[in-house]
């Protein structure tokens, strides 16, 4: 199958490169699951820009670079900042929901975030991602020239140097020129040739045993792109969310930003005996509840620990039942489900993985060091996040190198593509034993946990790095031989990451932002970024 371009991931980054695109260039948008099964529909902050005269985009880039632990990278972080009102404005064109406020300039409601100086934060209640994903999915569906693949895996990229193909005039060094698919329903392996290739599959958390993050997270256009040549970097920096909701009929349930914004406490549960009840982030940070989320999230992880606690409680009951019930109907809702009114209780909460700060290096139009690629949103690194992400800054980073993303592809002269061949699986057989897959899936994601978490040591990092040259051993001998399936293709993907994660960690001799590390609790004068460079490049 033949295309301008070829999309992998229905996430905002990914419905927004399509849309910007879709009236010069024919599109194709290929999605693991159902549309709306990323992480962009469960984000339930909002979007930060700035919106209001008493803000200014100076204001927002000191609040990220200041989050960001010295490493944002300041030209990327302003670009992205200052095209924020225009970013908002496109998606209010597009019909999306936003809560109104009938005082405020732009007649939109602006929250307040951990990290930020201002209310910047425009949301739509407390389901923003989902009100943007479905009015997008709506325009996407609805036009001629986008495709869409739902429930379609994909697997590898397919460049000019894995066909052979020898440098040309044009393309003088490796290119690449589509990607292979596996049809789920099917299991056939699908060709996709295209101009340009916009990896869109967001983040890695399913690496970590307790996450955020939907099923789909599993690194994919991180690993695809790295096993085709890439540079990664800042792999290290993986935002545990301070607050994903302790239930165990919760899955991956977040309890947005905005509630500690809005005056929401952290307290100790009654667990913790004659300090039931007591705050603890003061000792911790003076800006209490309303500190960065990495140092938020090392002060629960610590008093848990210190404690032996399973978890500790967000507390905004001091709150009107009204305030809650309009500005958090979502979380309102789920936790009245589970039988936690939060008007009248407080919220049972634990930190969990939450979002992949590093990602594939690009520039500010999202180009991959390979021709021909791009990736946006969670998969890239722009140098915007730094050591640690500024709350709500991530879906604006979606819209914002999506559109340079789709104006970069615009400018470009259309010339086809060469002719690819079909995926060979005439030496492989059908798996014997599929209690491989799951136990190793089990595995990695246990010790990520234990040994790789908020918290880390050079020990630790070690013992990590050494089970994931075992298992990666052992993944790769299983592609091999073995027909592909869903579960192999999101394992192989995730001890790639996985190791890129520990490799990343274990070059940082010091803490910085996400990464804290006991052996070098210090912060080195100079923030640098860490870059891993493919062993094959």
């Amino acid at each position: 199958m033949k295309f301008d371009v070829a999309i992998v991931g229905s996430g905002l980054a990914g419905l927004s490169v399509a849309l910007h695109l879709a009236e010069t260039r024919t599109v194709a948008i290929i999605s693991k699951r159902a549309l709306l099964d990323g992480a962009s529909n469960w984000a339930q902050g909002g979007i930060a820009a700035v919106l209001d005269s008493g803000d200014s985009h100076e204001q927002h880039i000191e609040d990220t670079l200041i989050a960001g632990g010295g490493l944002c990278d300041e030209s990327a972080t302003r670009y992205i900042v200052e095209h924020g009102r225009e970013a908002i404005e496109w998606l209010i064109e597009q019909g999306v929901p936003f809560t109104r406020d009938a005082t405020a300039e732009l007649g939109f409601h602006l929250t307040r975030e951990g990290g930020h100086s201002q209310r910047r934060i425009i949301h739509a209640a407390d389901a923003t991602g989902h009100a943007v994903q479905v009015t997008l999915e709506e325009k996407v569906r609805a036009h001629p020239n986008i495709s869409l693949f739902e429930h379609h895996c994909a697997i590898d990229l397919i460049t000019s140097d894995k066909l052979g193909m020898k440098p040309t005039q044009r393309n003088a060094q490796p290119h690449c020129h589509g990607l292979y698919v596996q049809d789920e329903q099917t299991g056939k392996v699908l060709t996709f040739a295209a101009e340009h290739t916009v990896l869109a599959t967001g983040g890695a958390g399913k690496v970590y045993l307790y996450t955020t993050n939907p099923d789909t997270a599993s690194g994919d256009g991180i690993a695809m792109a790295w096993r085709a040549g890439c540079r990664v970097s800042n792999m290290e920096f993986i935002q545990f969310h301070p607050t994903c909701l302790y239930h165990p009929y919760a899955k991956s349930f977040l309890i947005t930003e905005a509630i500690r914004g809005e005056g929401g406490l952290l307290k100790l549960p009654p667990e913790a005996g004659a300090a039931a009840g007591t705050r603890f982030m003061l000792a911790h940070d003076e800006r209490a509840e309303l500190a960065p989320r990495d140092v938020v999230a090392r002060a629960i992880d610590f008093e848990i620990k210190k404690r032996g606690l399973d978890y500790v409680h967000l507390d905004i009951s001091h709150k009107p039942a009204e305030f809650l019930i309009e500005h958090f109907p979502t979380i309102y809702a789920r936790c009245l489900e589970l039988g936690i009114d939060i008007t009248k209780q407080p919220i049972p909460i634990v930190p969990a993985a939450h979002y992949t700060c590093g990602g594939v290096v690009t520039d500010l139009a999202g180009r991959a060091d390979l021709p021909g690629l791009y990736a946006v949103g969670e998969t890239a690194c722009t140098g915007l996040h730094g050591a640690n992400r500024l709350a709500s800054n991530s879906l604006l980073e979606c819209i914002v190198i999506g559109r340079a993303c789709a104006q970069d592809i615009e400018s470009k002269e259309k010339l086809g593509t060469p002719y690819l061949p079909d995926w060979d699986e005439s030496r492989v057989t059908d798996a014997d034993e599929e209690v491989v897959i799951s136990h190793n899936w089990d595995e990695l994601r246990r010790f990520m946990w234990n040994y790789v978490g908020i918290v880390r040591t050079t020990k630790r990092l070690e013992r990590a790095q050494h089970r994931i040259a075992l298992l990666k051993e052992e993944i790769d001998e299983y592609y091999r031989n073995f027909r592909i399936t869903h579960d192999l293709l999101e394992l192989r993907n995730l001890v790639d990451v996985a190791s890129m994660i520990v490799n990343s960690a274990l070059s940082r001799r010091e803490s910085r932002g996400l990464h804290f590390s006991r052996d070098y609790p210090e912060t080195l004068p100079k923030a640098i970024a860490s870059v891993l460079t493919p062993p094959h490049r």
